[in-house]
């Protein structure tokens, strides 16, 4: 089958719309998805393209979605986790609650994809698992502790699948994205803490002004990262971590750096843990 089959999740709008559109245009077929199938009627007509009702955070939604796709197409070559979004405040800002919900979707949710759709592809022998992390899985910052810890798991999650899933023939690939212009920093996408906190003013203060100040103005463009991920999938060796963005480059340069420089500051304690030989 040339026409590979791509499950892209949060399709609505920013990568998830992108990415759905870029695979349409390559001649791939393609699920869509997202909590209102009203919001996908603009990515094209039906044929190629099924659209669906799905929250990723409801399982058994997440179940009949996957199970809708191979009864439309046969099977499901390329899963996109895409959907989650955002929660900017200081970590002791956020309460248990704003914590709880953004890890149902962010983590929660993509692993409800990731076992809905891995018999699929155990059973094919074949697959490519591609969960956007963001930069803020690999680096976090001020203001977005919570939100980065997400991503982190995101990461270790993407890392250990990697690993259990070569051997079968599946491929698993993190995808880090710097700032693009999206509507991430939009309240549609961003949720900002209920409390606010004033010794923060100075720091996670700070962040919040970017943050409102800097919408629509990033650096990176969707469209040439949707591009991108088309790349990846033709990838014979993909990567397990893919950064995109200058931005996203620089920032993993430097976390390398300040790691290793830190490390070798502290190695002598560090050794000197182990039992004596």
């Amino acid at each position: 089958m040339d026409r590979k089959v791509w499950f892209v999740t949060g399709a609505s709008r920013g990568f998830g719309a992108e990415i759905a559109k870029a695979a349409l245009g390559a001649g791939e077929l393609v699920v869509a998805t997202a909590r209102n199938p009203e919001s996908l009627r603009h990515l094209g007509e039906p044929g190629s393209l099924l659209t669906q009702s799905m929250d990723v955070t409801d399982e058994e939604q997440v179940r009949r979605a996957t199970a809708g796709a191979v009864t439309r197409f046969g099977r499901i070559d390329f899963v996109v986790n895409n959907a989650g979004y955002g929660l900017l405040g200081a970590v002791e800002e956020c309460s248990a609650a704003e914590i709880e919900k953004i890890y149902r979707t962010n983590v929660f949710g993509t692993l409800n994809m990731i076992r809905a759709v891995l018999p699929i592809m155990r059973k094919q022998r074949s697959g490519h698992i591609i969960n956007f992390s963001s930069l803020g899985g690999y680096a976090a910052s001020v203001g977005w502790g919570v939100y980065c810890s997400t991503k982190f798991a995101v990461e270790g999650i993407s890392e250990a699948l990697h690993a259990e899933l070569a051997p079968l023939g599946i491929h698993v690939t993190v995808v880090e994205p710097g700032f693009f212009r999206t509507d991430f920093l939009d309240s549609r996408s961003l949720n900002t803490t209920a409390a606010t906190i004033a010794d923060y003013t100075d720091s996670v203060g700070k962040m919040r002004e970017f943050a409102a100040g800097h919408n629509h103005q990033q650096p990176g463009d969707p469209v040439k990262l949707a591009a991108a991920i088309l790349a990846l999938s033709n990838a014979t060796h993909p990567p397990v971590r893919l950064p995109l963005g200058s931005d996203a480059l620089r920032r993993i340069a430097e976390k390398n750096d300040y790691v290793e420089k830190e490390t070798e500051q502290w190695r002598e304690l560090a050794v000197s843990t182990d039992f004596a030989t």
